[in-house]
């Protein structure tokens, strides 16, 4: 049998039957298969004939597609039910995906974010629509690397002052405003809409992170959370001094001018999957995971003091996208991803195996820089470049600073710095 021309993805909030379109009643009333969650379905039960064959996809999402093709193969006429807006954070781009965009319409519903800021009163076109409506991941801690189910909510919130955000029923409003005070937010404010177009619907304006986590909301609901904009701060360039540190006579940052170079040599997509070897004080790698605020940095520090100082660092100026690993390199790195960018400031004695390892783990057109201020770790670096067929070059930075003396200036010389930067030509 031929088949149908077309079936139906029907967005529809918590009043049920009362909010659709009559277009999407008469879909509904003529359809001979209606797939759902199945507390949407209880929503449009009564009002469907009872030949009407309803289908849960309640744990069994993956099967849709194919519930969809057998029964247009059979010539019935399809519906599928989706919450809200299908097209945002929605069922309709999986499924499109899955079967293309030909032979079906959607009829959207208002969204639920939508509706939530009509209860707000607040206009929402400059929003960031994220959501955190995925498995347990358990509590935010500092250093969650991507694979944590918050990490691209918290992203969003590090880069945007307002977002809105669909909740799930493990990461739900106060494990949020728990991690929202884990990250260092805690003066933003939360608005959460609760149960939405039901005879129980409750809405929370204005929040602090503190109240929210303490308390139980109703599902389903979603959260608006609110902050002021940073104080501007560069993304690059902040002085040593900015920096929590150890100070012994040697030092243990990348100056200010190596480390612009340096960052500028590493050539950062916005993003860039980092490594950074060698921490220290995490100057660097905290400004790499600025530059590049859709990626992430993962980096290693042997020194427990160091340590202690990066993360500091990372939480004096609220960087989300940075995983930090004590320990002696090359301990860890197999369990990193393949890098786009490597920098090496300290190599802990195993600098000839490092760059034969990062060499094979660069992503095409991956970038390696190093600092060095000793000639014998220079004359290692470029061999082992050199034995692996790797590009590289050489950068000798010598910088000077201004001094007072007296009531006036000198130039204070810094030990000469040598930065090296390579890369493996990919065919």
């Amino acid at each position: 049998m031929k088949p149908s021309e077309d079936w139906s993805l029907i967005g529809i909030l918590d009043d049920g039957w009362a909010g659709l379109s009559d277009t999407a009643r008469q879909r509904l009333a003529t359809a001979d298969v209606v797939i759902g969650a199945g507390r949407t379905l209880e929503l449009i039960r009564a009002q469907l004939p009872e030949s009407t064959d309803l289908k849960d996809m309640d744990g069994t999402l993956g099967e849709v597609p194919g519930w969809i093709a057998t029964a247009r193969e059979a010539g019935q006429n399809v519906v599928v039910l989706a919450t809200g807006d299908p097209l945002c954070h929605g069922i309709a781009s999986w499924l499109t995906g899955k079967l293309g965009r030909d032979g079906f319409v959607i009829l959207p519903a208002v969204s639920t974010l939508q509706l939530a800021f009509a209860r707000f009163k607040q206009a929402w076109q400059d929003v960031k629509i994220a959501s955190c409506h995925r498995a347990d991941a358990g509590e935010w801690f500092v250093g969650a690397t991507p694979a944590h189910g918050l990490y691209p909510l918290m992203r969003a919130i590090a880069q945007h002052s307002r977002v809105a955000t669909f909740t799930g029923p493990e990461n739900n409003p106060a494990r949020l405003a728990r991690a929202l005070i884990t990250a260092g937010y805690g003066d933003v404010k939360l608005s959460i809409a609760c149960r939405l177009l039901l005879p129980d619907e409750q809405l929370f304006p204005g929040l602090t992170p503190a109240e929210a986590a303490a308390m139980d909301f109703s599902e389903p609901n979603v959260v608006l959370i609110e902050r002021q904009p940073d104080a501007r701060q560069p993304a690059f360039g902040l002085e040593d001094l900015d920096y929590i540190q150890r100070t012994p006579e040697k030092g243990l940052i990348t100056k200010q001018e190596a480390r612009a170079l340096s960052l500028a040599k590493l050539r950062l997509a916005s993003n860039a999957i980092v490594w950074d070897i060698g921490a220290g004080s995490g100057s660097v790698g905290l400004e790499a995971a600025r530059l590049a605020p859709h990626g992430h940095v993962w980096a290693i520090e042997k020194n427990e003091a160091d340590a202690a100082n990066a993360r500091a660092n990372a939480a004096r100026f609220r960087v989300g996208n940075y995983t930090l690993a004590e320990g002696k390199a090359p301990t860890h790195l197999d369990a990193w991803p393949d890098p786009d960018a490597v920098f090496i400031g300290g190599s802990g004695g195993e600098l000839a195996e490092l760059i034969r390892l990062i060499l094979g783990r660069l992503k095409p057109n991956g970038r390696l820089v190093m600092n060095f201020v000793t000639l014998e770790n220079l004359a290692t670096a470029t061999h082992e470049l050199t034995v692996a067929g790797a590009c590289w070059d050489v950068v000798q930075l010598q910088a000077s600073r201004s001094q007072p003396i007296l009531d006036m200036h000198r130039m204070a010389a810094q030990n000469p710095v040598w930065i090296v930067s390579a890369h493996k030509e990919h065919a």
